[in-house]
C-alpha cells in the first residue's frame, strides 16, 4: 500500500492538513478528539492513484501536514495558510472548530459562502447555555457568510422557527427530499467552504460519531454531490469533524481519510 499521502513531503504542496483535536461541548457520545488521528493514521493505508480520475492526487498538487492546532490558534493558522494561497483542510474535533475557520477564511474571500454537509440543522442560538456549542455552529457561521445545508434531517423547533424567519429554510436541502445538485450550486457563491460533519453519512456506514441519525446520505450520494461543487466552484477551504473512533471498527475512519483524498483529487483535477 502507499504511504500516507496525508504527510507527502512535497516542497510546495497546495494543500496543507491541519489536525484540530478540539472536544468541548460533544452533546452525546464522546471522542471527537480522538478523529484526527484515526483520520491520518487511515490514510496511511490508500493507495495513492485514484482511478475515477486516472491522477495521483498527492503526488501531483503536494499534501503536507502540519502540527495539530488548538482551537484558539486555528484562525491565526489558517489565515496563514490562505496567505500562502494554499488550501487548508481541518481534521476536527467537534464541529464548533468551523466558526473559527470560516471566519479566517472570509477575510480573504468577501464573497465567500459555506456548503455544510450534516444531519442536523445545527441552528440553535445557545445550547446549554452555550453559544459556541457544536449544536449553534451554523447559527454563528451564519452571522459570518450565507451558507447551504445538505443532508440534514434532525431540527428543532426553534431552528425550525429561525430557519423560517431568516429566509434559511430554501437552502436547507433536507435528507426527506430529492437532491437537487444544480440548485445547491446555484445558492452558493464562487468562493466556498466546505465543512463536512461525519454524520451526515448513514448510521450503517458511518456509526463513529456522537450523534448519529438514520437514513443518512450514502458514499456515492456525497461524492456526486462532491464532485460537481469541485469542478464549478473554488474550494478555498474545508474540515471533516465528529468522528469519534470506535475501538476495532476501522472502516469509518477510513471512509474519511479516502474522501478527503477523493475531493482532494477532484480539485487536483481541473
Amino acid at each position: 500500500m502507499a504511504h500516507s499521502f496525508l504527510n507527502n513531503n512535497s516542497n510546495n504542496p497546495r494543500f496543507i492538513i491541519v489536525p484540530c483535536p478540539h472536544e468541548k461541548t460533544t452533546s452525546y457520545g464522546k471522542g471527537t478528539k480522538t478523529g484526527p488521528a484515526a483520520i491520518l493514521y487511515a490514510s496511511k493505508y490508500l493507495e495513492s492513484f485514484d482511478h475515477e480520475i486516472g491522477i495521483d492526487p498527492a503526488g501531483k498538487s503536494g499534501i503536507q501536514t502540519s502540527m495539530p492546532s488548538s482551537y484558539p490558534h486555528l484562525a491565526p493558522r489558517v489565515s496563514g495558510i490562505l496567505q500562502d494561497k494554499k488550501v487548508p483542510i481541518i481534521l476536527g474535533g467537534e464541529h464548533s472548530i468551523s466558526v473559527e475557520a470560516i471566519r479566517a477564511a472570509k477575510e480573504f474571500f468577501p464573497d465567500l459562502s459555506v456548503i455544510q454537509f450534516d444531519a442536523h440543522a445545527d441552528l440553535r442560538d445557545s445550547y446549554n447555555g452555550d453559544k459556541n456549542s457544536h449544536a449553534c455552529v451554523m447559527r454563528r457561521v451564519l452571522e459570518i457568510c450565507p451558507a447551504v445545508q445538505v443532508g440534514v434531517r434532525s431540527i428543532s423547533e426553534e431552528e425550525w422557527h429561525f430557519a423560517n424567519s431568516f429566509c434559511q429554510i430554501n437552502k436547507i436541502h433536507f435528507r426527506d427530499s430529492t437532491l437537487d445538485i444544480r440548485k445547491i450550486l446555484d445558492q452558493l457563491s464562487n468562493n466556498v467552504y466546505i465543512t463536512f460533519d461525519v454524520d451526515v453519512l448513514d448510521p450503517s456506514i458511518m456509526p463513529s460519531t456522537g450523534t448519529p441519525e438514520p437514513g443518512g446520505l450514502l458514499w456515492d450520494d456525497i461524492l456526486k454531490i462532491i464532485k460537481a461543487i469541485c469542478e464549478k466552484k473554488n474550494i478555498v477551504a474545508m474540515d471533516f469533524v465528529e468522528l469519534a473512533p470506535i475501538k476495532g471498527l476501522n472502516a469509518p475512519d477510513f471512509t474519511i481519510a479516502k474522501l478527503i483524498y477523493k475531493t482532494i483529487g477532484y480539485l487536483s483535477n481541473k
